[in-house]
């Protein structure tokens, strides 16, 4: 090797070494930009929701004054005999019972239609796609409609019973069963005489741990952020789930400015079971994805 030769791949050495350095600082700073874009929003209500009436409007929007955290936690509760927790508790069950049903229900469909041969299987899963391109508000007042005429507008049902269907569920769960669920095993475990029930619930289902977690997370946001149905369906206020709650208050700021400070801390406390939940589930999603790349 000459001398050239070696002088020219040290060059082209550090030039790759300082377009890496570039490219790395690049995206550190995109990532860092983002992240303070997301993250802004939630410490301008961490500080809001610290702070008495008479400083939300007339002290910096992004630190602290007067901190009444922990005050302004007891207002709330204390408002109209605890009514934000009632909300808070409808919003759990609405989500959380409607999330893990929507999921169980998809995740069943999702393997019928990956690993079962019958006729319109395709044009039935042509239909769950149909399902997942409609979007939500739009099924809103067909739905009502239904609902009045069973007599079950204005009940817990008539916001539950939507929330367990999921046809991005379906889908994602028959994605994951044809990919992650060999028909080898499922031979296998028929030869040892499981029935079909006895199978899925003991064998595919803890290959398919990642794409239910994935499903019950997507299902559990998407009921615990839902609006637009509780505000059609709804009439009593013990029924509102949080978020149309707080909403309610929000529009009575006009009539009830004291009501300013409790929805800006009913807002940061609605936000905190969102994250627990995406705290306790990470390691089972992070672990069933480790899984199934050993396998």
């Amino acid at each position: 090797m000459t001398t050239a030769t070696i002088i020219g791949a040290r060059r082209s050495t550090g030039r790759a070494a300082r377009e890496s350095g570039l490219s790395r600082g690049a995206a550190m700073l995109i990532m860092a930009v983002f992240t303070v874009y997301f993250l802004l929003p939630l410490w301008w209500l961490l500080v809001a929701a610290s702070k008495d009436n008479s400083d939300i409007l007339t002290t910096a929007p992004l630190w602290f004054a007067d901190v009444k955290f922990f005050d302004n936690i007891v207002d709330l509760f204390a408002y109209r005999d605890g009514v934000y927790l009632k909300w808070m508790l409808n919003s759990v069950l609405y989500a959380a019972l409607g999330g893990a049903i929507a999921t169980l229900l998809a995740a069943m469909a999702g393997y019928a239609l990956a690993k079962y041969r019958f006729p319109g299987r395709n044009a039935l899963f042509d239909i769950v796609l149909g399902g997942v391109l409609v979007p939500a508000t739009a099924l809103a007042l067909p739905l009502f409609l239904i609902f009045s005429q069973a007599n079950l507008t204005n009940t817990f049902w008539s916001v539950f019973l939507p929330s367990i269907v999921s046809p991005f569920g379906v889908y994602l769960a028959r994605i994951f069963a044809a990919s992650s669920v060999p028909d080898e095993l499922l031979e296998a475990s028929r030869l040892d005489g499981a029935g079909e029930i006895r199978t899925f619930f003991t064998v595919s289902i803890r290959l398919m741990t990642p794409a239910l977690v994935t499903m019950f997370l997507f299902q559990f946001v998407a009921i615990w952020n839902n609006f637009f149905l509780p505000m059609i369906m709804l009439r009593s206020e013990e029924l509102f789930p949080v978020v149309y709650g707080l909403y309610n208050w929000n529009n009575q700021l006009n009539q009830l400015p004291e009501l300013r400070g409790l929805v800006l801390i009913g807002a940061l406390l609605s936000v905190i079971p969102l994250i627990i939940t995406f705290l306790l589930l990470q390691r089972f999603w992070r672990n069933g994805l480790g899984a199934g790349a050993l396998k």
